[in-house]
């Protein structure tokens, strides 16, 4: 009778786990159902980027199959760029998604393979230079601030400096 009763709470407790780990699957799962323009929206520190994704007309590109990896510009590395190139870039729509793609890559590159680089390809046509200084990632001139940002669609990489592609 003993024996059955450990056999019984056994059952009773491997049920409970198998539950909670389905559970945690599932909510993992949701967290890694948005896209990069979903998760961007939901940060909530990238309305300026939104907007300006928004503008270019490139919800539907960041919303695609991807995969992507995005470097994506905080508000407050928006508020760095000099008074007024901000209001000029979105009334400047071809400027402006050259910019925004300059801050996209192809692929799922993550904080471990970033660090392997020294510079990557960007959508736009244009490198960016890759570097760890003083243990920190640099894209170009921007510091990686939180990295691996995991969407649906690829990953994003927060950086404190909006990126400018090189002048032709």
């Amino acid at each position: 009778m003993k024996n059955l009763g450990i056999l019984f709470l056994a059952i009773i407790f491997s049920t409970f786990a198998l539950a909670q780990e389905k559970d945690m699957k599932k909510s993992n799962k949701m967290s890694n159902e948005k896209n990069i323009v979903q998760t961007a929206i939901d940060a909530a520190s990238f309305k300026t980027l939104v907007k300006a994704v928004t503008e270019a007309d490139l919800v539907n590109t960041l919303e695609g199959k991807g995969p992507f990896t995005v470097f994506a510009p905080t508000d407050e590395a928006f508020s760095k760029l000099p008074k007024g190139t901000l209001e000029s870039l979105l009334q400047d729509k071809e400027a402006l998604k050259k910019i925004l793609l300059y801050h996209v890559v192809s692929g799922d590159v993550t904080s471990k393979d970033v660090v392997k680089l020294t510079d990557a390809k960007t959508v736009e046509g244009s490198d960016v230079k890759i570097k760890v200084k003083d243990g920190k990632v640099m894209i170009n001139n921007a510091k990686v601030i939180k990295a691996d940002v995991k969407a649906s669609n690829g990953v994003i990489h927060v950086i404190d400096t909006v990126l400018l592609p090189p002048q032709k």
